[in-house]
């Protein structure tokens, strides 16, 4: 497993971000707050998917949270104004980043740290511990897998508080868990627990705390000990991209030509011959800067804070 060469070029403050064995573990770190949720966090999570997607030595991301709480929402201490703060470009509390603007508006805070997640080229898993609510639900979106501890509790509260869901759930959440069930959510704004979040599809399964972190590494592990990094990030970038397409057909293109360029590459002829031996493959095809296997990465959004 290569040595890691990539961090967030700034020392994070409301958040760790490690690498151990091929996994980035990125933890929410303002415990006293529940992880409540500010522009500086956006910023530090958007830097930190930065430096997972490029850094040759991480293979699998997991996020979870410090404390008893994955994130309990925007830090509302401020009072009523935190919320305007987010929408109108106030630091809630922090110094507030680089930020660019959309059609003429402040990006919204919630997209800033959650879309890097969803431009990531390798699978992201969110190991859901306690409290997910307001952005802390939305920011889980875009991850690949989600595990929740049997305390986890989530709550897509936005109409509670006067203003809509953010983070491009309103993309994100009908495909994962389907309209009917993602306006019952939004249209209460109402708290549930995690039993109703894997009956609703919002999760893949839900363990003991104790066991949500070795669970999550576990997944994280087995993924990094025995896949072609390279066929992640393609598979990855393929399964999202074609919620939006129109026919099988423009799979069948896509794929197509991810095979053809897999094939020729060397880790096709480790994976084969790792089989063959009955060992583990030692794959070492690097990703890049771009496309990989000819799957365009989607783009990054305008004013994106970098690594």
């Amino acid at each position: 497993m290569p040595t890691s060469t990539r961090e967030p070029t700034t020392e994070p403050t409301q958040l760790r971000y490690e690498v151990a064995d091929g996994v980035a573990t990125i933890t929410l770190d303002r415990p006293d707050r529940l992880n409540a949720f500010t522009p500086v966090m956006a910023a530090e999570l958007a830097r930190a998917a930065a430096a997972a997607d490029a850094d040759d030595a991480v293979r699998v991301v997991v996020v979870t949270g410090a404390g008893r709480a994955f994130c309990a929402g925007a830090d509302l201490a401020a009072g009523p104004g935190a919320l305007g703060d987010r929408a109108r470009g106030g630091t809630g509390g922090g110094a507030e980043p680089g930020r660019g603007s959309v059609d003429g508006v402040p990006r919204d805070w919630g997209g800033i740290a959650s879309l890097p997640f969803a431009a990531l080229r390798k699978p992201v898993i969110a190991a859901v511990n306690g409290p997910a609510v307001g952005i802390g639900a939305t920011l889980l979106l875009p991850m690949d897998v989600r595990i929740a501890a049997e305390s986890a509790r989530f709550g897509f509260v936005f109409v509670r508080r006067g203003i809509t869901p953010e983070a491009a759930s309103s993309w994100f959440l009908p495909r994962l868990v389907g309209i009917s069930q993602a306006m019952e959510w939004v249209a209460t704004g109402r708290v549930f627990d995690a039993a109703e979040a894997l009956r609703g599809r919002l999760v893949s399964r839900v363990v003991p705390d104790a066991e949500l972190l070795p669970t999550a590494l576990g997944l994280a592990r087995e993924i990094a000990d025995n896949t072609s990094g390279v066929a992640v990030a393609a598979a990855r970038q393929l399964l999202w991209s074609m919620l939006g397409e129109a026919s099988p057909w423009d799979a069948h293109r896509a794929e197509s030509r991810a095979l053809a360029e897999l094939t020729a590459g060397p880790d096709v002829a480790e994976g084969v011959a790792a089989f063959l031996a009955k060992r583990r493959p030692e794959f070492r095809a690097p990703l890049g800067d771009g496309a990989v296997a000819g799957v365009p990465r989607w783009p990054a959004p305008p004013g994106d804070v970098g690594p």
